[in-house]
């Protein structure tokens, strides 16, 4: 494995983890180093996204994603491991994402994994796709447990406390639809273009957010939870009341659905923080991850927050928080490196909230 040099002189790298990511529109490999004091180093990393395929549909269709996959995802693979110049040889581990996701795409990377693995006689490690994004922190800024994760993307809304590798309490979730799925939906009635995330965000930053007085759905209850279907809803109503919908009015109310948005993941992330200060587990840092913590408004109104709860921010580069193959390899070595490995009869899951099953110590 090689012994760079770093601040403190040699440094031995234990293990060298492939990880294979597939469980939604993006086919992703990386390969990733972790030595034995618990530094991550990404060798390769190779997203390929299926924007183009999916992009007249308005979302993401699960036979085209799948049919994709089987013929990315040894393309992409290979390309990850001449990019880090490994050999399949010199892995002490593959890691897939074993769900949670459209499992037609789960199953195409886990099976992969799965015949990578038995090929080379290495362990596999099935990962779950939510450890990942809660575990990638720690590769991009060694942050120690434990800490609470706010988990926003397109098909979760969770805050979470990580307290170790596989434990895990979910503090609040969404009760209806996810953060990115508002804000996607919210862009599709206004006719704008998929993915309608990016254009909901350039669209607010020229518009009044004091224009339509939306809802702020949870904004002080006491269960750090969430409600977006009712905003979403509110959005459809304002825009058929003010028909035909002009530029400027689309930007208003892209401006003004963000700034609820904005406005009740502050409170929302606040109380989380506030349950958990006085608690076992107090948090010793907010981690963001997730699609949607690319928003420029959003980072920096959460930033007020940690500030406001003397906390530190962590929220790891924009490509490390959509979907990626450094984040399977990484969870991957996380576990490897406390004894954890699955067999070749791991199920692949559509559904698998953190914490649901056991954690199986094999090696």
């Amino acid at each position: 494995m090689g012994w760079p040099e770093g601040p403190a002189g040699p440094r031995k790298y234990l293990m060298l983890v492939l990880g294979i990511e597939t469980t939604c529109d993006e086919t992703a490999a990386a390969v990733v180093e972790r030595s034995d004091d618990g530094l991550g180093r990404i060798l390769s990393d190779v997203v390929v996204s299926q924007l183009e395929q999916h992009r007249d549909f308005g979302g993401v269709v699960p036979e085209i994603a799948a049919r994709a996959h089987v013929e990315l995802v040894d393309k992409v693979i290979r390309r990850a491991m001449e990019t880090a110049n490994v050999e399949f040889s010199q892995l002490d581990a593959v890691a897939a994402a074993a769900g949670p996701g459209l499992i037609g795409g789960v199953i195409v990377g886990l099976t992969t994994g799965k015949a990578i693995a038995l090929a080379m006689g290495k362990p596999l490690v099935a990962v779950n796709h939510l450890e990942a994004h809660a575990l990638t922190a720690r590769l991009t800024n060694r942050v120690e447990f434990p800490y609470l994760l706010l988990l926003i993307s397109g098909g979760h809304t969770q805050l979470v406390s990580v307290e170790d590798i596989g434990r895990y309490t979910l503090i609040g979730t969404t009760v209806d639809d996810a953060l990115g799925e508002a804000f996607d939906k919210t862009a599709k009635m206004l006719g704008l273009p998929y993915p309608g995330g990016p254009e909901v965000e350039r669209c607010a930053a020229n518009g009044d957010p004091r224009r339509f007085n939306l809802p702020r759905p949870m904004q002080g209850r006491r269960e750090p939870n969430f409600s977006l279907s009712g905003l979403k809803t509110a959005v459809r109503l304002e825009a058929e009341r003010v028909s035909p919908l002009t530029v400027k009015t689309i930007n208003d109310l892209c401006a003004s659905f963000q700034a609820a948005i904005v406005d009740v993941l502050t409170d929302r992330v606040g109380v989380a923080l506030k349950l958990l200060q006085h608690g076992p587990w107090r948090p010793r840092a907010l981690v963001v991850a997730g699609g949607v913590a690319a928003n420029n408004t959003i980072r920096r109104s959460l930033q007020g927050v940690a500030d406001a709860m003397s906390t530190l921010l962590v929220i790891p580069p924009p490509q490390l928080c959509t979907d990626n193959g450094a984040m399977i390899a990484w969870a991957g070595a996380e576990r490897l490196a406390r004894g954890f490995s699955d067999g070749l009869d791991a199920s692949p899951r559509a559904r698998w909230p953190l914490g649901a099953s056991p954690i199986r110590k094999t090696a």
